[in-house]
């Protein structure tokens, strides 16, 4: 596999950055199972991705006139919910807060009872009946590190919708962060994520094109 690394200061530069390099250097593919199959989309081999300000404000890309956001803050507040408690609505198959909830408590309690070096604070999403779902967990993963007085997350995302759901997951994750951050007594730090499956799908290409500035 190809393993492409991207560095970027904030959220929004990290989309148009990803954006930009799966656009020119994703791979195309038909989609045999999953959301969208029969259809292609262009993805990266394995993607690991380092936000150093990702607290920057506006948590979400600000795109060319002409384009539709990818997202907005009223959906994100909307999202925040569905990340951090256990509450589903009617027809979903599970909520990343239903195995998230405690663990969010439990890694607060850990670092202000037992110290910041740990590497014991880690979150996991999914179970091992998860694979049965017809649309399985696709955050899988979120680890914590405290360095330097501050609170930083590594993600994993086992496949990740580049256009909308990008956006939507790591401002809430940020919102989430901050959120922690403020219950230990640290200040926000970095956001690293990875993922094998960071894609955007074919009925997108063109708006991703026009947001990312690329006109061949």
């Amino acid at each position: 596999m190809e393993i492409t690394i991207i560095e970027a200061r904030d959220l929004s530069e990290a989309w148009f950055l990803c954006l930009n390099k799966t656009l020119t250097k994703g791979r195309e593919y038909r989609i045999d199972r999953g959301s969208y199959a029969g259809q292609r989309r262009k993805e990266l081999d394995l993607v690991v991705l380092q936000i150093g300000y990702p607290g920057t404000r506006p948590l979400i890309p600000d795109v060319p006139q002409g384009v539709p956001p990818p997202t907005t803050m009223d959906y994100i507040e909307s999202y925040l919910p569905y990340l951090m408690t256990a509450h589903k609505a009617e027809g979903e198959e599970y909520t990343y807060g239903q195995y998230l909830e405690k663990q969010i408590q439990e890694v607060i309690k850990i670092y202000k009872e037992d110290g910041y070096n740990t590497n014991q604070a880690f979150m996991a999403v999914g179970d091992a009946q998860s694979i049965y779902l017809s649309d399985p967990p696709c955050l899988r993963a979120i680890d914590t590190r405290i360095r330097d007085g501050r609170l930083s997350f590594v993600v994993y995302f086992r496949s990740w919708d580049l256009w909308a759901g990008f956006p939507s997951n790591l401002a809430a994750i940020q919102l989430l962060k901050e959120y922690m951050a403020d219950e230990i007594g640290v200040a926000d730090g970095e956001i690293v994520a990875m993922s094998k499956g960071l894609h955007i799908y074919e009925y997108c290409w063109e708006l991703a094109r026009i947001a990312a500035r690329i006109t061949e």
